[in-house]
This record gives structure tokens, C-alpha cells and sequence, in this order.
């Protein structure tokens, strides 16, 4: 006898009580998620869907949502090549800074996305530091001179 779920079924299972808070600790159930690998497999996991809902990705069929308070990832730290700046992101992933997109929050702190442009990156320090190193005064707000170009930060 084979057991077919709903719809309905299906996405009520996949709301787990997930959460990953503005430091970047994951909870679950009122419980921290210590594991090391666990925690890195879970950041290696996180997704956007189509319509914009956060989710831990298996694959196409098997995901989860998660509850995102500020960004899915932390730059833990930046370095320039050249006149490229790499990120290096909380999970373990290292991409070029994604100049187009970013902005300041109001703690001074930058954002822009990463895996290209599908999850939301936060730059603070130390990495914000190597960042800053090419802000410039733009008009009446600031850029950074990167990639051969002037990238107004919003």
C-alpha cells in the first residue's frame, strides 16, 4: 500500500520551525543548532523559491522553509584582487562582491546578494573593513571604486 499526501499535507510538513537569526544561528524547535557540519550544511542549503519564500533545498521536491531575521549569509572576510573585492561568505563560499546591488543599512553595515543574486549577503566587520578601503564620497552619498567602475552604494 503506497501513502499519497495532499498538497496541502505536503506543505504543512515542510513548515519545520526553522530560523536563522541575525548572527546566523540557526534554531529550531526552541533548540540552537550547535553541529558544526550540520550548521554549514544548512548554509550551503538555502535557497529562495520563485516566489520569494526562504527554504533549506534538497532538491526540486524535497525542501523546507526557513524564517531569515536579516540576511541568509555573513561575510566573514573580504579581500581585494586587483581591483576585485572576494568574499569570503559564512558558508565557506567565496565569490566576487556583487557591486550592483549594494547598500547600507542604518548600522552602517553593507548588503548586496550572493550565489548570484539569489540569497542576501551581510557585510560587517572585519570584512566591511577591506570593503571600505575603496569607498569613496560620491555626490551626496557614497560608491565604491571596484572592477574598473564607480558603483553607487544605495
Amino acid at each position: 500500500m503506497q501513502l499519497t499526501l495532499t498538497e496541502a499535507q505536503i506543505e504543512k510538513m515542510r513548515a519545520i520551525g526553522l530560523r536563522l537569526d541575525r548572527a546566523g544561528v540557526f534554531h529550531h524547535g526552541g533548540s540552537t543548532v550547535t553541529h558544526p557540519r550540520l550548521r554549514q550544511a544548512l548554509l550551503r542549503w538555502l535557497d529562495v523559491r520563485d516566489d520569494g519564500k526562504d527554504i533549506i533545498r534538497l532538491d526540486d521536491k524535497r525542501y523546507a522553509y526557513v524564517e531569515i531575521e536579516d540576511a541568509h549569509l555573513r561575510a566573514l572576510s573580504a579581500h581585494w584582487d586587483g581591483d576585485r573585492c572576494r568574499i569570503l561568505w559564512d558558508d565557506d563560499q567565496e565569490e566576487e562582491l556583487d557591486y550592483a546591488h549594494l547598500r547600507q543599512a542604518p548600522d552602517h553595515a553593507l548588503y548586496t546578494t550572493a550565489r548570484r543574486g539569489v540569497l542576501r549577503g551581510r557585510i560587517a566587520s572585519p570584512a566591511y573593513q577591506t570593503v571600505a578601503e575603496r569607498i569613496v564620497e560620491a555626490g551626496d552619498g557614497f560608491a565604491l571604486e571596484a572592477a574598473g567602475q564607480r558603483w553607487r552604494i544605495r
